[in-house]
């Protein structure tokens, strides 16, 4: 079976705007509403082979890098993102495996998944969330397995399980894991599966509690060994934040495409003038698509760097992966609300108007994404602590390793997930590839020189100059220690930062190739996601940035006309009306 392509998948699953299509946007809304699983479309892309993406070639799959396989993933996503763990729950477990599975654990899990089964992961308990280390389900001296597991996705219909169960007494080393047969461990009367409580959007999808109540675990269902069950879980949730993008990213660009696809047809009165002026032309429903527009832009560039830079850098991912997937969920959190407001009353209707039944859909779906993994305060304490000592590094990124992470024509090394690590080594090598191009200080001079939009070149040296200070204050948070909030605040300011030095290392390296659908070398999407991330960055709404962040909606507009994915790089879309 050939790699399947973005394009391929658009052309296999045809026009989401088809009322007729059973891959459709119309079939979406439907299946939301009765709270039905996406049985045919995920048996649509499992024939195909969309499931092997996320699978290494020596286990039967067809990964080659992670920036393919994200935007393969969004353009099943931005039909359903019920698709994702439809087919791709499985990704955690396969991670886990790779990295601590003995021979004929991973056999076994391969040929589970290459057929498009399913095997679950079993982490989280409800009475204790993100809180990981207070886990109660345990392994007792006698080898049986006692207490309930929640939100495990696939849990109602997987053939095997990866469970973290205690088998210690305290900190991290007090959890291993463990390989299960579910059919098995049912006909043993030792595993019960219940459905979790539904949620309010992704409906239909399969979360379940499993309750162990003694079941007998072999000896062989040990995963690597005694101890390292909660370290594994924790490395492997870098990759899975990676493809989560992917999601937020499909929900975003049908919101965003729906909204432009109204505000432009939309004839509204505006002043003196006749009824008959586009919605989108008026200046404050202009400004909303303009800050929406800009909030995806960047995600999308953020997304597309972490997606390269796990191959590259995989050692800061600790760091890097929980601030990319801060800021693409935040950013299209942002977009949602901005789009809800050009479409008023379209925004809350379920039916009798056209597309507003399936923004309620990506309203809903894109809230569960953002917190399907880790909760946004989770997700930014889950790394606050390394940056501090992160920023306090000196090191300048090699030029080399700037180019194979940035440049989107630059060949990735493979993905080494043996390589990720629970705490960043190294320097920041975004913030810290500033000095590639003269120094955080002198950065903005060097890409002034390229630059022609002056505004585009003042954002730049204000991103530089915020870089500059990031040390300092981190430096006064760890010498101050009061404030318990402080840190979390570091943290997401550091993020939205960093998102900012990673577009101005993204225009850098491919100033000689079209992005987002400009001429080579063009800026107006870096002036408007600039102008967002340093907005974010201050805690300013970024309305009050209105000039700068209209290149984005003429560019995401521009897209949309020529029949172009949201995204940096051309992926055609299927036909559309």
């Amino acid at each position: 079976m050939s790699a399947l392509t973005p394009e391929g998948v658009e052309e296999l699953l045809g026009n989401p705007e088809d009322p007729g299509n059973p891959y459709g946007f119309a079939a979406a809304v439907a299946r939301d509403e009765a709270d039905a699983h996406p049985d045919e479309l995920c048996q649509a892309l499992v024939s195909a082979g969309f499931h092997l993406n996320y699978l290494p070639e020596e286990w039967g799959g067809a990964f080659g890098s992670f920036d393919r396989s994200l935007t393969l993933v969004r353009a099943a996503a931005r039909r359903d993102v019920n698709v994702m763990p439809g087919t791709m729950f499985g990704i955690i477990a396969a991670t886990c495996l790779q990295l601590h599975g003995d021979e004929e654990q991973r056999r076994r899990v391969a040929e589970i998944l290459t057929r498009g089964g399913s095997v679950g992961f079993a982490l989280t308990e409800a009475e204790h969330g993100s809180d990981l280390l207070a886990g109660e389900v345990r392994l007792d001296e006698g080898g049986r397995l006692y207490g309930e597991k929640w939100m495990v996705g696939n849990g109602l219909r997987c053939e095997a399980v990866y469970v973290v169960a205690r088998t210690g007494e305290r900190g991290p080393g007090a959890f291993s894991a463990y390989l299960l047969d579910t059919a098995e461990a049912e006909r043993r009367g030792g595993l019960v599966r219940e459905p979790a409580p539904r949620t309010g959007g992704m409906r239909g999808i399969d979360t379940a509690r499993l309750r162990f109540t003694g079941l007998p675990v072999p000896e062989d269902a040990l995963v690597g060994k005694a101890g390292e069950g909660l370290e594994v879980a924790i490395l492997a949730q870098q990759a899975v934040r990676l493809m989560s993008m992917a999601g937020s990213l499909g929900c975003a660009d049908s919101a965003l495409r729906l909204t432009l696809g109204f505000a432009g047809g939309r004839r509204v009165t505006e002043g003196r003038r006749a009824a008959g002026t586009p919605l989108d032309r008026t200046p404050h429903a202009r400004r909303e698509l303009a800050v929406a527009s800009a909030a995806l832009v960047a995600a999308d560039a953020v997304a597309l760097a972490a997606a390269r830079g796990v191959h590259v850098v995989p050692e800061v991912f600790s760091v890097w992966a929980l601030a990319a997937k801060h800021v693409v969920a935040e950013a299209g959190d942002e977009l949602m609300r901005r789009c809800a407001g050009v479409l008023a009353t379209r925004s809350v209707l379920r039916e009798q108007a056209p597309g507003s039944g399936l923004f309620q859909k990506l309203q809903r779906d894109a809230a569960v994404v953002r917190v399907i993994d880790a909760s946004p305060l989770a997700n930014l304490r889950a790394y606050a602590a390394q940056i501090p000592t992160l920023l306090t590094r000196d090191g300048v990124t090699e030029p080399d390793t700037l180019r194979r992470i940035f440049a989107l024509d630059a060949e990735l090394p493979p993905y080494e997930p043996t390589r990720l690590d629970l705490v960043a080594r190294g320097a920041d090598p975004v913030l810290g590839g500033l000095g590639g191009l003269g120094g955080a200080a002198r950065a903005a001079g060097a890409v002034h020189a390229e630059l022609t939009d002056p505004r585009a070149a003042a954002l730049v040296r204000r991103l530089a100059d915020a870089v500059a200070e990031l040390g300092p204050e981190a430096a006064s948070v760890r010498r101050s220690g009061a404030d318990p909030n402080a840190l979390v605040d570091l943290a997401e300011r550091y993020a939205w930062l960093h998102a900012a030095a990673v577009c101005v290392h993204l225009w850098w390296a491919n100033r000689h190739r079209s992005l987002y659908g400009g001429e080579p070398g063009a800026s107006g999407w870096l002036r408007a996601a600039l102008a967002f991330l340093l907005a974010r960055a201050d805690g300013v709404d970024p309305r009050r940035c209105g000039p700068d962040l209209l290149p984005a909606v003429d560019a995401v507009s521009a897209l949309r006309e020529n029949g172009l994915l949201f995204t940096a790089a051309p992926v055609r879309v299927a036909a559309e009306s």
